[in-house]
């Protein structure tokens, strides 16, 4: 009798530890599924982030290019900048010269009121400064004949 009650506790603890088992088994094949389940989000969350990926390196050259095309405007615009101010800076200095050569022609002008015309005036000052006539002589030529034929031009 012993041997049997022996035999049955050890068939009994035998039996519990199978049921355990089963038991764990039905647990990690939940588990298992559940995974499977994430694997399969996971698979469409990878395949969003390299839809998102693309689309980020699509912007980025197109940031690019238009970073590039806004450099060469810019450039360009400078450079046509820069001519302007340059022609500019000309326009002032022939613009104070010939302010200069008019204060001299009226200084002439004012010492001397026997020059009677601009242009005996301007050849006063271009002998005073040394100087061929040039285009303010030409300029005061013709004031002076629209002067005579009273503002109708020849």
């Amino acid at each position: 009798m012993l041997g049997m009650s022996m035999g049955l506790f050890i068939e009994a603890a035998v039996a519990v530890l199978m049921a355990l088992t089963l038991g764990y088994c039905v647990i990690l094949n939940r588990r298992l599924a559940l995974l499977h389940a994430d694997r399969e989000s996971l698979k469409l969350m990878v395949g969003d982030l390299v839809v998102a990926t693309n689309l980020a390196n699509q912007a980025i050259k197109e940031l690019k290019s238009t970073a590039v095309e806004a450099d060469m405007t810019l450039s360009s615009r400078l450079e046509e900048a820069e001519r302007f101010g340059i022609e500019l800076a000309n326009h002032i200095n022939s613009g104070a010269a010939m302010m200069q050569r008019i204060v001299r022609l009226t200084n002439v002008a004012r010492q001397h009121p026997v020059l009677a015309t601009p242009t005996q005036a301007a050849d006063q000052a271009d002998r005073m400064d040394g100087k061929q006539p040039n285009k303010v002589r030409a300029a005061l030529e013709q004031l002076s004949t629209r002067v005579s034929n009273r503002g109708v031009a020849a």
